[in-house]
């Protein structure tokens, strides 16, 4: 049964959480503000909302009947049978209680308006997939994701740590970079999904655009993500140069295993392309530790 729980959690996906928070706080570290504790309440609490967002995820398009046996994703226990609808909808709300506890800490960090950035972020984690307008339904996911996994955490993790918005230039085309890079993830999610998806209309940017469109998009969107930050490259030590050319030499290898891979073939795709956004983060932490 654990091992149902852990592939709900689709571990696979969770650098797209946390590659925001590294890249925030990075910009802490360029701003010499660095503060471990702040910075791991941010990193605990990113990893936990988007782990409530794919349970609800899960739970949601099961009883809207999006889901059905056999697909070639994520392994859906809901829908399998073998985890209870009843018992994924207490765990959606559970871990969204664990995020706002954690959140609550961040107070003592910075200021009262926090609370409602929270409470927006978790309202996200479930308006995703659940309420009157899902958002992953109206092919509105990929700007989700831009702004919940890309502009949001990249700023307010610099900001919790620094308490100040200054360099605030730089920091938003960082944000809009790394929400362009996690919105990939989602592309290839649905690319793989397009045919079930449209089958029970559900329209995704892919349903909408098609497939060799979105191809496209997913190119671009890495290759206009490492152009945003070009002011930030110029400001950093010369070698920094080569972040932005080891995540796009990782990115064309991985967009030609996406415009030759099929059904199941795409979750491989899809884990580098999370894989290529965590490695970038990083790669941008440690040229920031050089300023």
């Amino acid at each position: 049964m654990i091992k149902k729980w852990i592939e709900a959690m689709r571990l696979r996906t969770l650098p797209v959480s946390v590659a925001g928070v590294i890249a925030g706080t990075g910009y802490a570290i360029m701003l010499d503000s660095f503060k471990a504790v702040p910075a791991l309440t941010c990193l605990l609490f990113a990893i936990l909302a988007q782990i409530a967002a794919n349970f609800g995820n899960e739970y949601y398009d099961f009883m809207n009947g999006i889901d059905r046996k056999g697909r070639a994703g994520f392994r859906r226990g809901v829908t399998e049978g073998e985890i209870s609808p009843e018992s994924m909808k207490m765990a959606t709300f559970t871990v969204l209680a664990l995020a706002a506890a954690v959140g609550c800490t961040m107070l003592f960090y910075g200021p009262w308006w926090l609370v409602i950035a929270g409470v927006l972020i978790m309202i996200f984690a479930l308006a995703y997939s659940a309420g009157p307008y899902p958002l992953s339904h109206h092919g509105l996911g990929d700007l989700s994701v831009i702004i919940f996994f890309g502009i949001v955490p990249v700023s307010l993790t610099c900001f919790l740590q620094t308490d100040s918005w200054g360099g605030l230039g730089i920091i938003m085309p960082t944000s809009v970079a790394v929400g362009l890079l996690a919105a990939n993830v989602l592309i290839v999610n649905n690319y793989r999904d397009m045919e079930d998806d449209a089958a029970v209309g559900k329209r995704t940017t892919v349903v909408i655009f098609g497939r060799r469109f979105m191809c496209i998009v997913y190119l671009l969107c890495g290759i206009v993500g490492m152009a945003l930050m070009i002011p930030v490259w110029q400001i950093l030590e010369s070698w920094a140069y080569a972040v932005p050319a080891v995540f796009l030499i990782m990115h064309l290898n991985t967009w030609l295993m996406l415009r030759r891979s099929t059904g199941a073939g795409l979750n491989p795709v899809l884990g580098r392309t999370a894989v290529n956004l965590l490695v970038f983060s990083l790669l941008f932490l440690m040229s920031t530790l050089a300023v």
